[in-house]
């Protein structure tokens, strides 16, 4: 009599670890932002190309009114200009510089109220200074190289951004520690008006000032933290010093007024020496004859 065979035991049901669950849900979710950011680039694209602007986009900011003699200055997308990754840090950076021009506009407010209270037109004549100047410069010279650095992954922008960002953030904690004559309302201003008994009134322009002194302290506190989040992002993208100064040469070599120059140095180099050479008192090599 023969035995019976023995049926084998079925293969227990295919289950996805919890890791492989987590990568798949971060491709999942990568892959729809990838095909978000595809969806915006097309319909920009289709925008400019029904304007008739695709090779030449026009500038957008600041965004000022139709009736403005002056027109915009730049062109500013977030959104199409920079990448998918950064897109977040330079949003945190715009905001920062919005920021920075809110506190020197309450600044302005500060000093009329000190100039209403004690007469302090020094302080008031400065924050106005410094809300015109400082205000574009500031754009112009830290965001505007910030955004071109990571638009193009450019090292001799970032280096711009890091040399002139440092300054700014200098200039805010001044700013928050509010020196006499400065043109600033910080903390030392703040409690020199809290300590006058005058009368009532300079209690509430000493709240003003002192509120004012702590706003200057966060934009400090933001430059700084910020500052360090960009100084990591481009260390980690291999950037370094001589990256930027060979796109600075490149740059400067493409430049068209500098190639005018080194063309007419050449032409006057090639001129002189021709000239010395065919002269009569010159031997064949360009050498005087004794």
């Amino acid at each position: 009599m023969n035995p019976t065979p023995t049926t084998a035991a079925p293969p227990p049901p295919y289950t996805q670890t919890s890791q492989q669950q987590v990568t798949n849900a971060e491709f999942q979710r990568r892959q729809e932002e990838l095909e978000r950011k595809a969806q915006e680039l097309a319909r920009k694209e289709e925008e400019l190309k029904n304007a008739g602007q695709y090779h030449a986009r026009q500038n957008n900011w600041p965004p000022l009114p139709a009736v403005c003699p002056v027109g915009p200055c730049f062109y500013q997308d977030i959104s199409v200009d920079i990448p998918l990754e950064f897109q977040k840090i330079v949003r945190m950076l715009y905001y920062l510089w919005m920021f920075h021009a809110l506190m020197l506009f309450l600044n302005v407010l500060g000093g009329l109220a000190m100039f209403i209270s004690f007469g302090d037109g020094a302080t008031f004549g400065l924050a106005i200074l410094y809300f015109l100047l400082f205000t574009p410069f500031s754009y112009v010279c830290w965001f505007r190289p910030v955004y071109k650095a990571f638009r193009s992954d450019s090292s001799f922008n970032f280096m711009v951004f890091f040399f002139v960002f440092f300054f700014q953030m200098v200039i805010s904690i001044i700013d928050a520690i509010g020196f006499p004559s400065m043109g600033s309302c910080g903390f030392i201003r703040g409690l020199s008006t809290l300590g006058r008994h005058d009368s009532p009134a300079n209690y509430i322009v000493g709240v003003i000032v002192m509120l004012i002194a702590l706003g200057f302290a966060a934009v400090a506190a933001i430059d700084a933290i910020l500052l360090i989040k960009v100084h990591r992002i481009y260390r980690s993208t291999g950037a370094s010093f001589a990256k930027a100064h060979a796109e600075f040469t490149q740059g400067v070599m493409r430049n068209e007024h500098v190639q005018q120059a080194a063309a007419s140095a050449a032409s006057a180099a090639m001129r002189s020496q021709f000239q010395t050479a065919t002269s009569p008192g010159a031997n064949a090599d360009g050498t005087p004859r004794f």
